[in-house]
């Protein structure tokens, strides 16, 4: 994996990519959830890099994509993703975006519809404003002083059993939210306007569809928000496909990959 970077006017961007690859396509896109970086899809990475070309980032202020100033939106990320795609020949991309990771999917979706080939949402949800209630949207609007005031060995407690059951799923997520050890206020900055920006693509009551083959992959015990709700009612509204990841949970990726991998491969081997 090659490290590079992208500048945007709001900070530069770092992002590895592989196309070298046995297949020409598809390219796997792969976005991590908020928080989280790069890091998160490493089982992932090493599955399909050299079989299919590859990119993951670490999103706009996470990790090594900082300093980076919190002026932009779903749609900004979307744009800037394509600049990327565009830069390294991802003409036939599939996204696999967890959490946060599949929103920016569905904004790609909403932007670039003709150039999506498919998308797999792990323990995401769907963005389309009928799923959402009032008081969940004002909620995300108000998260920011949550996590600066909250104690933050709590807070990295929390953090890491809450998303994961597998040791390696709650190690993994421990090393990520210790970048942000010892300025919690970058922690707090980067979780709040992540949610206010979720809440503000809800209130833009898009069409948000998806224009390509996709699958939903949820852990059967994701307890992070109303994770598996959300999800049911996608999968019952959309037909998209779903499956269920046994005893996995918010970053089910990391606490089943063999079997999420082997999801990942059903679907693109039909594209």
């Amino acid at each position: 994996m090659l490290e590079r970077t992208y500048e945007t006017p709001c900070g530069v961007i770092h992002y590895w990519v592989n196309p070298a690859a046995e297949h020409a396509g598809p390219q796997l896109v792969f976005l991590p959830g908020l928080t989280a970086d790069h890091r998160l899809f490493d089982k992932q990475l090493a599955h399909f890099e050299g079989r299919y070309p590859v990119l993951v980032w670490d999103a706009p202020g996470h990790a090594s994509s900082w300093p980076f100033a919190f002026d932009f939106d779903l749609a900004d990320k979307a744009r800037w993703l394509d600049g990327i795609l565009t830069r390294e020949g991802f003409d036939r991309p599939v996204i696999i975006g967890q959490s946060m990771g599949g929103y920016v999917g569905q904004a790609y979706a909403q932007l670039f519809p003709e150039k999506l080939r498919g998308f797999v949402s792990v323990d995401s949800a769907p963005l389309q404003r009928e799923y959402v209630t009032a008081a969940e949207i004002w909620l995300l609007k108000r998260m920011e002083p949550v996590y600066r005031h909250y104690p933050w060995k709590a807070l990295l407690k929390s953090g890491t059993n809450g998303v994961a059951t597998s040791d390696y799923g709650r190690s993994l997520m421990r090393g990520m939210m210790l970048v942000y050890d010892g300025d919690q206020a970058r922690y707090a900055k980067l979780a709040g306007h992540g949610f206010r920006i979720l809440a503000e693509a809800f209130e833009a009551d898009l069409p948000w569809r998806i224009p390509c083959p996709a699958l939903l992959i949820c852990g059967e015990k994701d307890r992070a928000g109303s994770c598996v709700r959300y999800n049911r009612a996608w999968h019952r509204k959309t037909g998209i496909p779903i499956e269920w990841i046994k005893n996995a949970g918010h970053n089910s990726n990391t606490d089943a990959p063999e079997r999420v991998n082997r999801l990942i491969e059903s679907l693109i081997s039909g594209l």
